[in-house]
């Protein structure tokens, strides 16, 4: 059985061994673990299961200001700070709800997309395929018109938000025909509405205002007979069932500083298959390699007993992590 199959099996609930495993660094952690182990290509040997595209766009650097980014939506990045892989946004492309019409949204790059498209095809050998669409709705509101702005329209001018949400939907269903025209298995829409505890808008607005357009972009993929994926970070435990009933398949990020593991797969076993659990707060960056390789070890046999489970980092692997965790994570993985 390939690691496509072995993905495949997970996602429909039935138990595995081994369980699928898959692995994200940040820019820093590569860079890190290329001088630890002396390997330029290490991460192309880690094995993952996984095999992704992300075709949101990647900004691109404003020329005579070094380290500031535009993407296509025309928001300015600023990477010059602490977070040298997205940045922090600068300004607002939409200063209030009356200057929205005016708005213009990009043109969809259709050669962009559907070259990505092709080398996932060409190069995915035998894993799992993901097509990643990030800042797919309100992370993409609120870059246009800050999050302190967004939450407060959410109550004051609804009308408004429906509309922006609704804008939005409607250009990523115009990318995701081009992405659904290939042999990927899996739409993946990345779109953060999670905090610590509880969710950032609360689970009442986020029913109102965010729900139908997801819904609406679930079934665009489901119709394609595609996997649905969601990554979100942060406590979703209030939307749980909402997202299962609007078609999720797999849901990312799932971080054990928020989730009871036990609790989990009595609650949602044999519904949704998550993808996480290796915590990149609280376990990778502080413990040492010996405990980072048992937690590991234990968190597969709890998640994976019975399927629905997909062993990763709860987020791509940040630049505090030390390579030799990084490492032994990598070998519980394998030797489990």
């Amino acid at each position: 059985m390939n690691r496509r199959a072995i993905v495949i099996d997970a996602l429909n609930h039935k138990e595995t061994n081994p369980v699928p495993y898959t692995l994200g660094l940040t820019t820093q952690a590569r860079d890190k673990l290329i001088a630890f182990t002396g390997d330029h290509k290490i991460h192309e040997k880690l094995d993952s299961y996984m095999c992704g595209i992300y075709y949101s766009g990647e900004p691109k650097e404003i020329p005579g200001r070094p380290g500031y980014f535009r993407d296509d939506f025309g928001v300015i990045w600023n990477r010059n700070g602490a977070d040298k892989d997205i940045g922090v946004i600068e300004g607002k492309a939409i200063a209030s709800p009356d200057e929205f019409d005016a708005y213009q949204f990009p043109q969809i790059d259709e050669n962009f997309v559907r070259n990505q498209c092709e080398w996932l095809v060409e190069n995915k050998r035998e894993n799992f395929s993901v097509a990643n669409l990030g800042f797919s709705l309100f992370e993409r509101a609120w870059t246009l018109c800050s999050m302190e702005d967004l939450l407060c329209y959410m109550v004051s001018d609804p009308d408004f938000v429906h509309g922006l949400m609704r804008k939005i939907t409607v250009y990523n269903l115009k990318k995701m025909d081009i992405t659904l025209d290939y042999d990927i298995d899996c739409n993946m829409f990345g779109d953060d509405w999670g905090q610590q505890r509880g969710m950032i808008m609360g689970p009442p607005l986020w029913r109102k205002l965010i729900k139908p357009h997801v819904a609406s972009m679930y079934r665009e993929v489901k119709s394609a007979g595609k996997f649905v994926g969601q990554h979100s970070c942060g406590d979703l435990s209030d939307i749980l069932d909402d997202l299962i009933e609007i078609g999720l398949d797999v849901y990312q990020t799932f971080q054990p500083e928020i989730y009871d593991m036990e609790e989990y797969k009595r609650k949602f076993y044999g519904k949704l298959t998550v993808w996480g659990g290796i915590s990149t707060q609280a376990d990778l960056p502080f413990k040492t390699p010996e405990e980072i390789y048992e937690i590991t070890r234990n968190t597969i046999a709890i998640m994976g007993r019975g399927g629905g489970y997909i062993a990763a980092p709860t987020h791509d692997v940040p630049g505090d992590v030390p390579p030799e965790n990084i490492e032994a994570m990598v070998r519980a993985f394998i030797e489990r």
